[in-house]
């Protein structure tokens, strides 16, 4: 029994969608939905919109080669404004809309409420980039294609300290993030074992959401300290003003910074004041000669006029992995989600799918939802 919220969220889908279905003549019973949600304008929308076109790629790539099984595959994202409660409105709207399996939401808080949402329905959620723990340990119906944020922190510290050896570095995370704190707390982890063995030491300043403009004051400390590296498990907007701060202080200059995948997009928002090595930590490098990276930025840039990111390489690999499991495990698309649901997870767990893409060779999934695969660590050209 679906609640009155669901019948409101129908209504204000119907007049959020209308234009697209006038276009394309609405779905049909050969139609795959494939639903997601994300902040697709706004101040983080360039997350949002680069999983919206990666997706919509994959989409027009499966359809061109025949679709499955004699379907096609449609893909409907609908805004959330990366908050909780706007999450689980569109997934409501896009539950009353047909979805059959889902790219869940493209950040942490809202990827989890989506999730949450989609449990009792049985829709399968394969979110290419919110990195939480717990989006995916909120069922066995919820995946993800990115890297956690423990992998991701445990990832940079063995970087600074073990493959870099740098003796005093400086940390600036957001308290008031989701994403960041996860990351934070898997790096200090981690860094309190090598801190035993290698003798490495670290200051830690912070910053919330309401406090994110100016680092005058965090930038001061990290010189006071001195460190030879700068850790920023943040987004790449405050990254920016942070590398652009320290960019003033002698001291600081020419100091390394590294950062997780939320840096990428960073390169826009550097000046040529920024002389210091930006590293971050990625699944996808767009400088790749392999032949299926190269083809996909092709096309991205020649259908939206500019480059991908990490964010729309993710949603390419999560549409086709879908597309993949399907095959795998020889799904019925006309059957109940909840039956899909349950032969996608079957297959993402069962020990012998693997998929390779523009994110990963041979990746595989665990039991609890997250993918094994080989990270890269990238330079800010």
């Amino acid at each position: 029994m679906k609640s009155a919220c669901k019948i409101l969220s129908l209504a204000l889908a119907l007049v959020f969608c209308l234009g697209c279905f006038a276009a394309c003549g609405g779905t049909d019973d050969k139609t795959i939905l494939i639903g997601g949600s994300g902040p697709l304008t706004g101040a983080n929308s360039q997350y949002g919109d680069a999983v919206l076109k990666g997706a919509q790629i994959a989409v027009e790539e499966i359809n061109a080669a025949g679709g499955y099984a004699g379907y096609t595959f449609k893909l409907q994202m609908i805004q959330d404004d990366c908050g909780a409660v706007e999450a689980e409105n569109a997934y409501n709207q896009l539950f009353d809309l047909g979805m059959k399996v889902s790219i869940g939401s493209v950040t942490s808080g809202s990827a989890k409420a989506f999730a949450t949402a989609a449990k009792d329905d049985g829709i399968f959620c394969l979110t290419p980039s919110a990195s939480a723990d717990d989006v995916i340990a909120v069922g066995n119906h919820s995946f993800r294609v990115c890297f956690g944020d423990p992998q991701q922190g445990v990832i940079a510290a063995d970087e600074l300290v073990t493959e870099k050896g740098f003796a005093k570095i400086g940390v600036i995370y957001d308290t008031s993030d989701t994403y960041s704190t996860g990351l934070y707390q898997a790096f200090e982890e981690r860094m309190t074992e090598l801190e035993k063995v290698k003798g490495t030491d670290y200051v830690v300043y912070t910053f919330t959401s309401e406090n994110n403009t100016d680092f005058t004051q965090q930038v001061t400390e990290l010189k006071n300290f001195g460190c030879d590296a700068i850790f920023l498990p943040i987004y790449y907007g405050e990254a920016a003003l942070i590398a652009k701060s320290a960019a003033t202080h002698p001291e600081l200059k020419d100091v390394p910074v590294l950062g997780c995948d939320g840096l990428d997009g960073i390169a826009g928002q550097l000046d040529s004041s920024v002389t210091a090595e930006v590293r971050y930590i990625t699944p996808f490098d767009i400088n790749s000669t392999e032949a299926n990276v190269a083809a996909f930025v092709a096309a991205y840039r020649d259908k939206y006029g500019k480059d991908p990111n990490q964010f729309a390489a993710d949603a390419y690999d999560a549409v086709k992995i879908l597309y993949e499991a399907m095959k795998a495990g020889e799904v019925d698309p006309a059957a109940a989600a909840s039956e899909i649901c349950s032969a996608l997870a079957e297959v993402l767990t069962g020990g012998t799918f693997k998929y390779s893409g523009l994110t990963g060779d041979n990746m595989t999934w665990t039991e609890g939802g997250s993918v094994e695969k080989e990270a890269k660590i990238v330079k800010v050209q």
